[in-house]
């Protein structure tokens, strides 16, 4: 562990994150205290806040390849700022102001590292031919990038509050995917003595930290990475199948009326990605609309009606868990914690239990842990330990050759 010379008594932050399914800016107010094994985080208020219909609409666009001027994204950056601190002064109502926010950001750009897959031993060996390939100047062209607008200065001037943003940078920075980052919250939060978990969110992208029992040097031995798609391929394909009337089927139930094809599962399921050892990061940059229309295109052959493409979409995001913990996690866990947007997805929880039969599928809200607002607490946590000189990546989980702060300061400067 790392001693820490400052302070922990407990103290008001706010996490702030809108994932690639762009469906809200998630904002939790927590209150938090210890370091790490001794990490405690209450949560005194969670809400998602919708973006504007016209600025969801052109974040959506630019995700998706949408070319933009320069002039554009000064001003896309700034709109998404100001909508991230209003909804930072928003969830403090009521309560007890905070004294410091984490803040995600919105992410329109994601780019894996060049060798994405390509397991290195994380020692000082990998870190010396780090060094030779920059003094060549070959380093940067391996390294990956990823932007997430909605820049933490503005943030801090408009809301008063030191705010800590571009989370993923410093990880990147070292040869890292910059994802997943929540692994080392999940560790401290929802550890346990005896039990192996995979705490499994269901964000836009899927992510998965497995976490082994709390013995052992167990910290060196938690993995993580993302495993596909999940509600980002999801809400494309009912706003496809609803000409826009709907951007996602609730509680799964639309899908749940259909039946998969699971010819075509195993099909898509071939896709290069879900076989790559981790760590690996990905995003809509690959699923994505160009993905969903090629998915529609391989239905045709099978006369899918739209629940059972809804049904065989859902079945692809949870036969690529399954098949994820099954080829790359050293051991299968004893429980699977779901979180995020996806958790609520009743047909898909469902779904996964089926390929996992041995294996109880639960919720994180079953351990304590808030499954709605999860990611926004661990990016408040990461904003915290930030502050107090931890680090926040595991380098198992996103391939960066050592552990690393994450995120950049800014203060606000109100007296």
């Amino acid at each position: 562990m790392h001693p820490v010379g400052q302070t922990t008594a407990p103290i008001r932050v706010i996490g702030l994150i809108s994932g690639t399914s762009v469906d809200g800016i998630d904002a939790a107010l927590i209150e938090i205290s210890g370091t790490e094994l001794d990490l405690k985080i209450e949560l005194l208020a969670g809400k998602t806040y919708s973006y504007p219909a016209e600025l969801k609409e052109k974040i959506l666009a630019v995700g998706a390849g949408e070319a933009i001027s320069m002039p554009e994204l000064a001003e896309l950056d700034d709109a998404i700022a100001c909508t991230f601190a209003q909804a930072a002064q928003n969830i403090q109502l009521n309560h007890q102001s905070a004294s410091l926010i984490g803040s995600h950001g919105q992410t329109v750009y994601h780019r894996p590292p060049k060798k994405a897959g390509e397991a290195e031993e994380h020692t000082s060996t990998t870190l010396s031919n780090q060094k030779s390939r920059k003094a060549e100047g070959k380093f940067s062209a391996d390294l990956g990038y990823s932007l997430q607008l909605g820049r933490g200065d503005l943030i801090a001037h408009l809301t008063g509050i030191t705010t800590v943003s571009n989370f993923r940078a410093a990880d990147i920075a070292v040869g890292g995917h910059g994802a997943p980052l929540v692994p080392r919250v999940d560790a401290f939060l929802l550890s346990h003595p005896q039990e192996g978990r995979c705490v499994q969110n269901l964000g836009g992208i899927g992510n998965v930290a497995y976490i082994p029992p709390r013995r052992d040097d167990w910290l060196v031995k938690i993995r993580g990475w993302d495993t596909g798609p999940a509600n980002s391929l999801l809400d494309l394909a009912v706003h496809h199948l609803t000409a826009g009337a709907k951007t996602y089927d609730e509680s799964g139930e639309w899908a749940a009326s259909g039946t998969p094809c699971n010819p075509l599962v195993e099909q898509w399921l071939s896709q290069d990605y879900f076989h790559l050892p981790p760590p690996k990061s990905t995003g809509r940059e690959l699923f994505g609309v160009a993905y969903l229309h090629q998915c529609l295109q391989d239905a045709k052959a099978y006369q899918l009606s739209p629940a059972d493409i809804l049904a065989t979409l859902t079945e692809l995001t949870v036969a690529s868990i399954a098949h994820s913990y099954q080829t790359f996690l050293p051991q299968m866990p004893q429980r699977v914690l779901l979180c995020g947007g996806g958790s609520r997805n009743l047909y898909l929880q469902q779904r996964l239990q089926l390929l996992l039969p041995s294996i109880p599928v639960l919720t994180t809200d079953e351990v304590g842990l808030n499954a709605d607002f999860k990611e926004a607490i661990a990016f408040a946590v990461l904003a915290y330990w930030r502050q107090l000189g931890l680090p926040g990546n595991l380098p198992a989980a996103t391939g960066a050759p050592q552990e690393m702060l994450l995120g950049e300061i800014h203060p606000s400067f109100v007296n």
